[in-house]
């Protein structure tokens, strides 16, 4: 089992007043109020002052008022959420300590375009691509890449806005399904393989996680609501191809400039070729999620690793 540092600090006062910061306006909403009651729940478990705060306008409400002395964030998403740099940027100006990724690495995490043109120009392997703006040929560029392709918004998650297209008769409603999202599309080669997730807790790579959903696709039903999916960890019996995934995914978020706390999701094909995704910053803490799944392997459960999460808050390991 990989050796795991102890938490840092031992007494919840030091952290102050928490604003658990969730729920938000985002298409990720409901999850975010989900992870948000845990997290709060496990906080306060382990002695925290944490409070609950929906959404940024009440945060913001909250530190005019000088409430709270930092923030764990999870809200999810982009519209109205916590995942594209903006809140982390305005919590940078006032000086308020948070979880997770800094600002740039929020903002190009969030944008799945931009995550793959930095890991490419690094040499890290991420599927074929191709940028559609409105009007775009997306049969020409469907061609191009050649079928099947995964068509999707560029800055969402949890699934929101994904199709998969086998056949050009397919294209059209995948295009409409993923314009109802703010921002760009991004159409991809589809990767037939295993689909794997790889949480990262500061410098560590946890254990790599295996997804096998009963359907033939992990997708937002397999992930939040679903009781039989299937979750492998460590997700590979080889030891050299589990060390692999793990390095190639905390190169990737640092790649980033991501830090504190986040989850790789990677597709191996059949060949046992890793294909990077993306990344989250501020993955779910639902009863489905894979980073406390992951965390477990090692020991770490989930008031602890909550804790832990917090700790990125701190001076030299988060926001000043």
């Amino acid at each position: 089992m990989t050796a795991v540092a102890p938490p840092r600090l031992s007494d919840p006062r030091a952290f102050g007043c928490v604003a658990v910061l969730l729920g938000g306006s985002s298409a990720e909403r409901e999850v975010s109020l989900d992870s948000g009651r845990n997290v709060l729940e496990a906080l306060r478990a382990r002695g925290i002052d944490a409070q609950p705060v929906d959404g940024i306008p009440a945060l913001i409400e909250g530190l005019r008022e000088r409430r709270f002395d930092r923030v764990f964030n999870i809200l999810h998403g982009n519209k109205g959420g916590g995942e594209d740099g903006t809140l982390q940027g305005l919590l940078e100006a006032l000086g308020v300590p948070y979880t997770g990724s800094r600002v740039l690495g929020s903002a190009l995490a969030m944008d799945k375009i931009r995550s793959k043109q930095v890991w490419l120009a690094l040499g890290l392997p991420t599927p074929r691509y191709a940028r559609l703006a409105k009007g775009d040929d997306v049969q020409a560029a469907a061609h191009a890449l050649g079928l099947p392709v995964i068509v999707k918004p560029a800055c969402e998650g949890s699934s929101v806005g994904v199709s998969r297209v086998f056949d050009d008769a397919g294209l059209a409603g995948a295009v409409e399904l993923a314009s109802r999202y703010p921002g760009e599309l991004l159409m991809e080669q589809l990767v037939v393989g295993g689909e794997y997730t790889v949480g990262i807790l500061g410098d560590l790579a946890l254990p790599t996680i295996r997804i096998v959903p009963a359907g033939e696709y992990y997708d937002y039903h397999a992930k939040y609501q679903a009781e039989d999916t299937q979750y492998l960890c460590p997700g590979l019996d080889d030891a050299g191809a589990e060390v692999e995934m793990r390095a190639l995914a905390l190169a990737a978020f640092r790649a980033l400039g991501c830090s504190g706390w986040g989850r790789v999701d990677v597709m191996r094909d059949r060949d046992g070729n890793n294909h990077l995704l993306e990344v989250n910053t501020a993955p779910g803490m639902t009863s489905h999620s894979l980073v406390p799944k992951a965390a477990r392997e090692l020991g770490i459960g989930f008031e602890e690793l909550c804790w832990r999460v917090l700790e990125t808050s701190l001076a030299d390991g988060g926001a000043a």
